[in-house]
């Protein structure tokens, strides 16, 4: 499931020539440079590598990439936005902040740009995925990928142990097998678990427990749920499993660190973003790669937990640029871009999950056989509208889809953190959490 400063906008420039006398000017030279910030997830920097290819197509347009850390991308994005500042053209957001921030007129309505551009084909994107990048069924973003969570597992350590992974494993099941799978003299964890703070880091895949084990962030009345015995069950489940059998020191991984944790061989499973499946076949140490194995992701009380997100190109309501910003942001998110990295970068570095004729293209399906069907199973049973057990007012599986979310799952990551790291207990982190959870509700006029 991860936003710079120095990000400006550089107004149109044009060159006029004089001829000498004859009292005329003719337009010598015209260009139009895009500045764009990008979130520095692996396909997103394969879509840098390749901008040259789009600069051909529009040799009046000039791309620059500004690629950072979701952690930094997010704030600084936002901080621009919403001063208006006008620094960028071009933003990466997430399924998180599209309607809040559409809502606001902070981005631009693509849907008349959309229909006119009958070539980007806004029919063939995944019904789930473009309803994450829409408000009010007008799209706001276009949809670079698209996923979900599931399993990912070592098939050799399993037949070795002699353990077999279920098509839809439970969470219980899960922590058997890292607890027969821990290997620490061979610097193999049972599993590999997102533990840095983040509301996009370690409260992504902890909330997606907590939604399968039946609990909430919120009551039906806005009333902090965190110390429900249900979410307290999960969160206890979550930080007993990172501590016992999970990477060492897990309270400062992320996503970034279990791909490479697991790619070489040092975890058995790792739950975690079903776009990440490419990048861990290709990245595979030697010997490893046929040895990876997939599967829903873990459940308790429910059907289904796998999370649902994407990560979208949007255009700044300050953008001077907008029809450039919308060739740019059409093209990265195109049939002809999906083949283009296929080509050139390697199938396991196409942008998944956005549209249905990805999955057509012969040697993407080929690439994908062993994850492909699954990461579409995966986003068709995510319901960002029924995450969990009982009613909430709140949609998002991952996430709960109010601009408050930011901070308090900013703060309460770090309180999970400190659990997965032994600096306080579970029952301290959920204290702290809903003290100021209920706080930012309060002030933000949720409780009475």
């Amino acid at each position: 499931m991860t936003f710079h400063a120095g990000l400006r906008t550089l107004a149109l420039q044009s060159c006029l020539v004089a001829s000498a006398g004859l009292g005329f000017t003719t337009l010598a030279y015209s260009e139009t440079t895009l500045t764009v910030a990008l979130a520095a997830n692996p396909q997103m920097q394969t879509a840098a590598k390749l901008i040259g290819n789009f600069e051909q197509k529009y040799p009046d347009i000039k791309v620059r990439f500004q690629t950072l850390p979701e952690n930094q991308l997010r704030p600084a994005v936002l901080k621009d936005v919403a001063t208006k500042s006008g620094q960028y053209d071009v933003v990466m957001i997430g399924a998180y902040e599209v309607p809040l921030w559409a809502q606001k007129g902070w981005i631009v309505d693509l849907d008349s740009y959309a229909k006119a551009d009958t070539a980007w084909n806004q029919g063939d994107l995944l019904k789930p995925i473009r309803n994450l990048v829409s408000y009010k069924d007008h799209l706001y973003a276009t949809p670079f990928y698209g996923s979900s969570s599931f399993m990912f597992y070592r098939k050799d350590l399993f037949a070795k142990a002699g353990l077999t992974m279920p098509a839809n494993p439970t969470w219980d099941q899960i922590a058997q097998f890292a607890a027969k799978l821990d290997n620490k003299s061979a610097s193999v964890s049972g599993i590999c678990l997102r533990g840095v703070p983040g509301w996009g880091q370690n409260l992504a895949s902890l909330t997606t427990v907590i939604n399968t084990y039946g609990g909430r962030w919120f009551d039906e009345k806005w009333q902090p749920a965190l110390s429900s015995p249900e979410s307290k069950a999960a969160i206890t489940f979550y930080v007993n499993l990172l501590r016992e059998h999970g990477q060492p020191d897990a309270a400062k991984d992320g996503w970034q660190e279990c791909l490479q944790l697991f790619s070489q061989g040092h975890a058995a499973m790792w739950y975690d973003d079903t776009v990440f499946a490419g990048p861990v076949l290709d990245q595979a140490a030697p010997g490893l790669r046929e040895n990876i194995g997939f599967a829903m992701a873990p459940v308790k009380a429910t059907k289904a937990s796998g999370w649902l997100w994407a990560w979208g190109l949007s255009i700044p309501s300050t953008s001077r640029n907008r029809d450039a910003a919308w060739k740019l942001i059409a093209w990265l998110t195109s049939p002809e871009y999906i083949k283009l990295a296929g080509q050139k970068a390697g199938w396991g570095q196409v942008p998944p999950g956005s549209r249905t004729s990805t999955y057509q293209i012969p040697e993407y399906k080929k690439a994908v056989q062993a994850f492909g069907d699954l990461t579409l199973a995966s986003i068709n049973a995510a319901d960002p509208l029924h995450p969990t057990v009982k009613p909430v007012p709140y949609t998002g599986v991952q996430y709960v889809d109010i601009p408050e979310f930011e901070q308090i799952g900013d703060f309460s990551s770090q309180q999970i953190a400190g659990a997965i790291s032994g600096q306080m207990s579970v029952d301290q982190a959920i204290a702290a959490s809903e003290k100021k959870t209920k706080d930012i509700m309060e002030d933000a006029g949720y409780l009475k």
